[in-house]
């Protein structure tokens, strides 16, 4: 399976799960999605009934697992003697926060060679986090990978609020989940609503593919979602605060 093919499919079954709704990250690797939560991270055991996760905050989260869990490798099921220390992994499911432990209904896993793949590729073919500053045609960037780094636009830089795509990069679907050019005009399509760099403000959530010019990246298209934006459209609970139990 190579980086493409991996990456979309785990995003389109993340998303089947609960569509319409957007997870909202709380910054320790644990995100509400609809009625449930997602829990993503690296997976560093394995065993029949379970799997142990440790996310970017350096959390670590026991996956519990039942002959109910969905376990899918892209679109493929598996099983738990299938996955490896590793790979990167997406549990949905009950959480049980005192114990850090989600009684998962799915879990997604990417091999850890296409994580590999992708981390190199932030910040050279594409960028996903939220924007902490900008001063004129450069925005300051704090990644999804915790890095900040400094991007610029220019004239062939197109912008987009929301869309379906937008929803896929910051579930974690990676460079693949950005399209390359809007699919569709209207507001709230699968394409977004077009916008310029006036309308985007410190603290949204921004998304694109582009490349290296003159050592700086340049996206040929930035996606945006405002802070909370799917979540009040569609009348969600708040999610987890930073630093509270998940």
């Amino acid at each position: 399976m190579n980086v493409r093919s991996g990456l979309v499919a785990l995003l389109s079954l993340v998303l089947a799960l609960q569509p319409g709704h957007a997870q909202e990250e709380d910054g320790g690797g644990a995100a509400a999605m609809g009625g449930g939560r997602m829990v993503r991270g690296t997976v560093t055991a394995v065993a029949p009934d379970h799997l142990t996760l440790k996310t970017e905050a350096g959390e670590t989260y026991q996956v519990a697992l039942t002959p109910n869990t969905q376990l899918r490798k892209g679109r493929d099921p598996i099983k738990a003697a299938d996955v490896h220390v590793g790979d990167g992994a997406g549990a949905m499911g009950v959480l049980d926060a005192p114990n850090k432990t989600v009684h998962a209904l799915f879990v997604g896993v990417v091999d850890a060679e296409q994580i590999r793949k992708m981390r190199e590729a932030m910040g050279k073919t594409y960028i996903a986090g939220k924007v902490t500053a900008i001063d004129e045609l450069k925005l300051t960037i704090l990644r999804q990978d915790n890095v900040t780094q400094v991007i610029a636009v220019d004239e062939d830089t197109s912008f987009r609020r929301g869309g379906r795509g937008m929803r896929g990069v910051m579930n974690g679907g990676g460079p693949e989940a950005v399209p390359a050019a809007p699919s569709a005009p209207a507001a709230g399509g699968q394409g977004g609503e077009s916008i310029t760099l006036a309308d985007i403000k410190v603290g949204d959530s921004v998304a694109g593919q582009g490349a290296i010019k003159g050592g700086v990246f340049v996206p040929t298209q930035l996606a945006v979602m405002a802070p909370g934006a799917g979540r009040r459209r569609r009348g969600d609970a708040p999610a987890a605060t930073p630093g509270e139990p998940k």
